[in-house]
């Protein structure tokens, strides 16, 4: 196949365009439950904290499937003698996150959440869990391993045209938290180790990087509607896998908010398609993987003079520099990958990873214009390599053991670009474009858990958790519009928690459908802006929410009133009632005709019309929310008529 389409613009490029390289993603989005405890132990969940009463030191170690085969990623976690450091809160962990005492039962809360929203994807229900162990050699989690397990598989969402399908649901513990990593030593903090968390599964059934923002946002709001998962920053996570035709999936791992994905799917897309192109240009020069040549030695004698900031204070501090020789390769390290992006930032990234040198620059190349070593100073290190003009040089440093390790790095991942697209796990940076963070682990990161038994499911728990799940959004959405709901909060009321509160308010109180709406969805967002905390869903705010729906009904509250007394009441923790007018049986509040007719004798006028614009002001600064203001307006007329200066 012939890779000569080149990327436009992401604001340029087309469906078609995405056709011709075939496009193709599928999504792994992880979601935290809203649940008490953790699921293993019984520490609390949700419970965040930087206050740590302990530290512990580890050193992973890689092990055998069941298959007596190393996981390729865990292999590259140990070729980086990380030290993994545990901040430990006494409150929010146990031995059991230590390792030091076995695992409790699953969580049955975080088990049933975990199996409505299976039910929600219409996926075919295990009839029995079986726990496995997934390898984490990166230190975030202190075992090694994840304990996981599937509850669904094969469910489907409907999208435009089509059905996105869902391979799969899975409930498993969420990792650690990282504070920092530099050079060989990692820190995590342990509060957000164990909280339970699903993961969805979806085809590679997207075709375009808006196609895959838009399914993705389907996915959030379909879980949130449930009220029973975690919101906020961290508590939703998407991996984004992406490939294209000739290429590799790809995993963009830990992608933070939605609106990101489209920009990152595209230069995803655009890295392989251009790695693919310079795989022929390579086989164009006679390199493939059979034939391609490259060497590294030791070249501190020859670049000790040199005045390369970087180098110079490397090697001022008794570290040692390394040269590595591409055979053929010259020009290419300045290959186009992404966006502003070139291929050797590829290399870079691995020696940033896997050799720990975390500092940048971390490497100096012969293709780089004027940067870097200066001109005079390359010709004497091509000398010492046995560089020819056709080869490309990569210069690194570090201590001896990081050089060394860096350099047979370079020559790996330059020999990949012989082959092709590298499996890798990738991590999302902020410019839109991604960089190297693993290799993609294979299936031999996966082990039975010898720990647990397996669970059966039983029928009438299903069943039970059938008839207590939520109106699909997509039933809630047809509804919304047909009733009037305005179409700027159709999804974000089919979304929230207080959908059932809205049904109830609108089929059995009567309420207008957009008073309800706006009250539910804009009115939490202004009390958030004043730092009013509101657990969304939970039965306190559910029950003030129902009483200002109640007083409505009534006719005791009015829409002008509503965002004073319902913040009165959350902020005091006190009724509705207490901030409402007592009236009789049956009677509507109205200010009394003595009042009316005191606001309308006093300062003389020009006209009726400017005394009844004064007086109704005067009267709603005492009255707004808790009197009718149309029939406000009509007193006042009546009054004017009785009442003359």
């Amino acid at each position: 196949m012939a890779y000569d389409f080149v990327f436009k613009p992401f604001a340029d490029m087309t469906p078609e365009d995405y056709a011709a390289v075939g496009f193709k993603s599928g999504l792994e989005i992880h979601q935290q439950l809203l649940t008490e405890k953790k699921l293993f132990c019984r520490c609390p969940a949700g419970h965040y904290s930087r206050a740590y009463h302990a530290e512990i030191l580890r050193h992973m170690r890689p092990t055998l499937s069941e298959l007596g085969e190393y996981d390729g990623t865990a292999l590259m976690e140990f070729k980086t003698k990380k030290e993994i450091i545990y901040r430990i809160n006494r409150e929010t962990v146990c031995t059991y996150e230590m390792d030091d005492t076995p695992p409790f039962m699953i969580d049955e809360q975080a088990l049933d959440i975990a199996l409505s929203i299976a039910m929600l994807y219409e996926c075919v229900m295990v009839d029995e869990l079986h726990i496995a162990r997934k390898q984490y050699l990166d230190g975030s989690i202190p075992t090694g391993f994840q304990r996981t397990t599937i509850v669904g598989v094969d469910g489907h969402i409907p999208y435009k045209d089509r059905t996105i399908q869902i391979i799969q649901l899975g409930l498993e513990e969420d990792a650690c938290r990282e504070v920092s990593d530099i050079g060989h030593r990692r820190i995590y903090r342990t509060d957000r180790l164990g909280m339970p968390l699903i993961e969805t599964v979806t085809g590679p059934d997207m075709r375009t990087p808006r196609e895959v923002a838009e399914v993705c946002q389907i996915l959030r709001r379909l879980v949130r509607s449930t009220g029973r998962v975690r919101t906020g920053l961290g508590a939703g996570r998407e991996d984004v896998n992406v490939s294209v035709t000739g290429g590799t999936r790809i995993e963009i791992k830990g992608v933070p908010r939605i609106p990101r994905i489209p920009l990152l799917t595209y230069n995803e897309a655009m890295r392989q398609w251009n790695l693919l192109r310079l795989r022929e240009e390579l086989t164009r020069r006679g390199i493939t993987a059979e034939t391609f040549k490259a060497g590294a030695e030791e070249i501190v004698k020859w670049v000790r003079r040199t005045n390369y900031q970087p180098l110079q204070a490397a090697l001022a501090g008794g570290m040692t520099a390394y040269g590595v020789v591409l055979r053929g390769f010259r020009g290419l390290l300045n290959w186009q990958t992404q966006i502003d992006t070139y291929f050797h930032q590829e290399i870079s990234d691995r020696v940033r990873v896997v050799a720990c040198l975390t500092l940048l620059p971390n490497i100096v190349h012969s293709d780089s214009l004027g940067q870097g070593l200066a001109a005079g100073e390359w010709p004497s290190v091509k000398k010492a390599l046995g560089a020819g003009d056709n080869d490309a040089v990569v210069v690194v440093w570090g201590s001896e053991d990081d050089a060394k390790l860096a350099a047979q790095e370079i020559i790996i991942r330059a020999k990949e670009a012989s082959i092709g697209v590298p499996s890798e796990t990738r991590q999302a940076l902020c410019d839109g474009t991604n960089g190297f963070e693993r290799i993609l682990p294979g299936p031999d990161r996966m082990y039975p858990d010898t720990d647990l038994p397996p669970k059966t499911i039983a029928a009438d728990r299903l069943a039970w958790l059938q008839a207590s799940l939520p109106a699909s959004i997509f039933q809630r959405e047809a509804w919304y519009r047909e009733i009037g709901v305005p179409k700027d909060l159709v999804e974000q009321l089919s979304m929230s928690p207080f959908a059932p509160l809205f049904e109830t308010a609108v089929r059995e109180r009567g309420l207008d459908p957009k008073l309800a709406a706006v009250i539910l969805v804009h009115l939490p967002k202004r009390w958030k802006r004043k730092g009013i905390k509101l657990e969304s869903g939970t039965a306190e705010a559910a029950a003030i929410l129902d009483q200002v729906f109640e007083a409505i009904q009534g006719r005791r509250l009015f829409k002008e009133g509503v965002p004073e007394i319902l913040e009165a009441a959350l902020t005091s923790g006190r009724p509705v009632d207490v901030f409402l007018p007592n009236p009789e049986p049956g009677e509507t509040p109205a200010p009394d005709e003595a009042r009316i007719a005191g606001l309308l004798t006093g300062p003389r006028w020009q006209d009726d019309r400017r005394r009844k614009r004064r007086a109704m002001g005067l009267l709603m600064d005492v009255w707004r929310g808790r009197i009718d203001a149309a029939a406000a307006s009509r007193d006042m007329d009546e009054a004017l008529g009785k009442v003359r200066p």
